[in-house]
């Protein structure tokens, strides 16, 4: 936790000394005062130095809650062969575990508002050094960084490549939010909601269909407890005003895609497969099958 606060100083001293760094070429990105300070720093340096063909990708994907970060980043972490890494899932963990945040945590999140910078980077930290430690290379980050004096501290000890940004309108993520349900056995995620907005307003229509769970999860489904219209729509106001400063950092540094969602995932993958100049060679089989 030390590391993770002297790593919060040294990034609160402003976003000109990190733009500084970022446009330096006279000083190594270890040689950093984030960097220094972040528990896997050792690993960004070196990765760093590294040629690009030489890793592995490593993505963020961006996105409202709800609009199916963890869905496409963890189809693409399986077809690219890197982990996928969710903050909401380390959260989550943490929530399930009997640690010292648990409680905080716990507070935190049935309220919808958005858990501190300290408490997510502790917890991404300790996960990429675990995967450093594990063999792993390359990533996409799911869920972080949300502002941006955390994407500072990330340019600050690791090369993003791209920043993948899921856009879908509000009322179809309100919607999708409150059909969401976990099976209290297996843990699986499931979506009893069925979507089916017309086209309107010059916005085209939407369909999205239910993701249902099997017969012996049906009657262990739960609901989580944030998913509620008014803890949703406030998480994603929430969301909105601190997503455009992110979205603008990233857009400045030539990364950011943006990608409108047209649907489901039957409709979404195979065209986001396309704007990232990959194949999904089990799916080309199975049609042609």
């Amino acid at each position: 936790m030390a590391a993770v606060q002297r790593l919060l100083r040294a990034s609160a001293s402003g976003g000109a000394a990190a733009a500084r760094r970022r446009m330096s070429t006279a000083v190594a990105p270890e040689q950093t005062p984030a960097a220094a300070a972040f528990p896997f720093a050792a690993a960004a340096g070196r990765a760093r130095r590294r040629m690009a063909e030489e890793r592995n990708v490593q993505w963020v994907f961006l996105g409202c809650p709800g609009v199916g970060k963890g869905t496409y980043a963890s189809r693409l972490s399986r077809l690219l062969g890197v982990p996928h890494i969710a903050t909401g899932d380390l959260v989550r963990d943490e929530l399930a575990s009997s640690g010292p945040l648990s409680v905080q945590l716990a507070e935190i999140v049935n309220q919808g508002k958005l858990v501190s910078d300290e408490i997510i980077i502790n917890l991404l930290s300790k996960r990429l050094k675990k995967g450093e430690e594990q063999g792993e290379s390359g990533f996409i980050l799911d869920g972080f960084p949300r502002t941006v004096k955390q994407a500072e501290i990330l340019d600050g000890v690791t090369d993003i490549d791209m920043v993948v940004n899921l856009k879908l309108r509000e009322d179809v993520l309100v919607e999708k939010c409150l059909g969401r349900r976990i099976c209290g056995q297996c843990g699986k995620n499931f979506n009893l909601a069925c979507i089916d907005v017309k086209g309107e307003n010059g916005l085209p229509p939407i369909y999205m269909a239910p993701l249902l769970p099997p017969n012996n999860c049906m009657s262990k489904l739960i609901t989580r407890a944030d998913d509620t219209e008014e803890v949703v729509r406030n998480r994603l106001q929430i969301y909105n005003d601190m997503s455009q400063p992110v979205e603008g950092f990233y857009r400045q540094q030539g990364k950011l895609l943006e990608f409108d969602l047209p649907g489901g995932i039957p409709e979404s993958w195979p065209k986001l497969l396309h704007v990232l100049n990959l194949e999904d060679q089990e799916e080309m089989k199975l049609a042609t099958a």
